[in-house]
């Protein structure tokens, strides 16, 4: 029990570095959660305009769950140790303590997670959100389809069920936090990926 405990404490903390909000006054462009949806993830950063720290941030948010669960593997030599740091640091993502508990969806930092515990399952997820991404040009729908097969291709490709359990539990979480999104989507009043600068969301 000492080392999940210990596992939750680190994936939390580590989790609950918000990269964009960091970057984003690092280069001069006040609060990210003042623009665009308020969050601190990625797809908001790109709202600045800014296409580097877009990308830093989503590599950031990926890898600080990836890494908290891959140390967690490798120390204790237990997929499960490693998914317990990669999970909290997803809860951390999404509920930091030093933003008052307020961050971001935890869709990079899932498919981190997925990534360094389950690749074949975390190249299925990310290839689902590309997919998505380029054919209707919604983050949120592409995050929400992605999570949404995550568990399935978990359930057939791995021999540890509990992977597929627990990209179930984060994908009804992330259903949870996107709760505004799915309501604009539903409405038709979801803004689009722009891929160019000047394009129309």
């Amino acid at each position: 029990m000492l080392i999940y405990l210990t596992a939750a404490v680190f994936g939390y903390f580590i989790g609950s570095i918000p990269f964009g909000l960091v970057f984003t006054r690092l280069a001069g462009l006040g609060d990210i959660r003042k623009i665009g949806s308020g969050n601190i993830g990625a797809t908001n950063v790109l709202r600045t305009g800014r296409k580097d720290l877009a990308l830093a941030t989503l590599l950031c948010d990926i890898g600080k769950a990836a890494l908290a669960a891959f140390i967690f593997q490798v120390l204790f030599q237990s997929q499960n140790a490693g998914l317990t740091a990669g999970v909290a640091a997803v809860i951390g993502h999404n509920y930091p303590v030093w933003l008052k508990f307020k961050g971001g969806k935890g869709v990079a930092s899932t498919l981190g997670l997925m990534l360094a515990m389950t690749p074949l399952t975390g190249i299925i997820t990310a290839l689902c959100w590309l997919i998505t991404a380029g054919v209707f040009r919604y983050s949120s729908l592409a995050a929400l389809t992605a999570l949404t097969v995550a568990p399935i291709a978990a359930y057939f490709t791995e021999s540890n069920k509990a992977a597929a359990g627990i990209y179930f539990l984060l994908t009804l979480l992330s259903y949870y936090r996107h709760q505004a999104n799915i309501k604009r989507l539903i409405k038709g009043e979801e803004s689009k990926i722009r891929f160019k600068k000047g394009e129309k969301a």
